[in-house]
């Protein structure tokens, strides 16, 4: 049976013969159906007129996205860590042209997905990969509409997955949201990949947080507070965020803390 995928979120469902009458991620406020209404793909479909784009992100990272643009857009990234490859979120499309490249940067023993939005093809890309595991946080579990073996919960305040590899529960977004720290990233300076977790700005030079990005809806000042005591005992120079080219270059956590501290004046709760 085939795996229906959203086409408005691009996330993949479990083995049905037709279609799930809407997408539960996408009927929930912090999403949204299409203006067409719900619409359906499959990957076998998507491979047909849509292929995956590569590129340099920074130095040991490479983005891996979708074109043309395909439901949110966002992309993943591949780490080339001294652990071997990690993989940090997911897209929608795997196909052999970045299979074959995963292997040429080294391959990947894992990956870890920020959020359910862009829980995507976790499932084919780990089959692609030999299997490979699927970090999430366990607060998003409800999220997960095709389960895997391969998906491995976790839980508490951060998981170590190797030495200077770190998931960070972040909250906030979603309630498992989680971001991404790479000690040895930046060059040795240490870099944060976000997501929509902290969302880059478009200055690329301040970040900012949101409980719905669609559909404009803020988080609260605790939630904010949270995000920021959750990065604040990890250091790192640059952030990276869902999107390619949404990356704050330098003084990525004083970033942060100004960014948090505008926001909760924008909203009447800072000094």
């Amino acid at each position: 049976m085939p795996n229906f995928m959203c086409t408005t979120c691009g996330v993949q469902y479990g083995d049905t013969e037709v279609p799930p009458q809407s997408c539960v991620i996408c009927s929930e406020e912090r999403q949204y159906i299409g203006w067409q209404g719900q619409q359906w793909t499959t990957l076998q479909d998507l491979r047909r007129d849509h292929r995956s784009r590569i590129e340099a992100e920074g130095s040991g990272l490479t983005g891996i996205g979708i074109e043309p643009s395909f439901a949110i857009g966002q992309r993943a990234l591949h780490l080339r860590t001294a652990g071997g490859g990690f993989i940090w979120d997911c897209t929608s499309l795997v196909d052999e042209a970045v299979v074959s490249k995963v292997g040429r940067l080294g391959g990947a023993r894992a990956m870890a997905v920020s959020h359910p939005h862009f829980y995507s093809a976790m499932v084919e890309w780990s089959q692609a990969l030999g299997g490979i595991p699927v970090y999430l946080h366990e607060a998003d579990r409800a999220w997960v509409m095709r389960d895997d073996p391969a998906i491995r919960y976790w839980g508490g305040d951060a998981l170590e997955l190797e030495l200077g590899l770190t998931l960070i529960h972040c909250g906030g977004h979603f309630a498992g949201s989680t971001a991404l720290h790479w000690a040895d990233g930046a060059d040795g300076l240490g870099a944060l990949l976000t997501g929509d977790t902290i969302m880059v700005a478009q200055d690329r030079r301040t970040v900012s947080f949101m409980y719905s990005y669609p559909n404009l809806i803020p988080l609260d000042a605790a939630a904010v507070q949270r995000i920021v005591a959750a990065v604040g005992p990890f250091e790192f120079e640059q952030i990276y965020g869902g999107w390619t080219g949404k990356t704050v270059r330098e003084a990525g956590k004083a970033a942060i803390r100004y960014s948090a501290r505008r926001y909760l004046r924008a909203i009447g709760r800072g000094d």
